[in-house]
């Protein structure tokens, strides 16, 4: 998983590491059922504070796009899945 922080550009940094997370995850870059890396360990090595990359996740988790197993870890969430539920919204 490859993610570049714009700091300098209009877009807030949670919102580019949701961004690219999902664009991964639907491109197929990210498989389903990868296991994406800690907030705290991704946060250390893009640079961020840790309730940034948080803000991230909880985004892409009420998306759909990955899922939280408790202390297993955050995985990238099954496609249909997300459509299910939004389609169900």
């Amino acid at each position: 998983m490859t993610l570049k922080i714009h700091i300098v550009e209009g877009a807030a940094p949670y919102e580019q590491v949701r961004a690219q997370i999902a664009e991964q995850a639907r491109s197929g870059a990210l498989p389903v059922g990868h296991r994406l890396p800690t907030v705290r360990g991704l946060a250390e090595s893009l640079g961020l504070a840790a309730n940034t990359v948080a803000k991230a996740y909880r985004a892409l988790e009420a998306d759909g796009v990955i899922e939280t197993r408790g202390r297993n870890g955050t995985f990238v969430a099954a496609a249909d899945s997300a459509a299910a539920r939004e389609l169900a919204a």
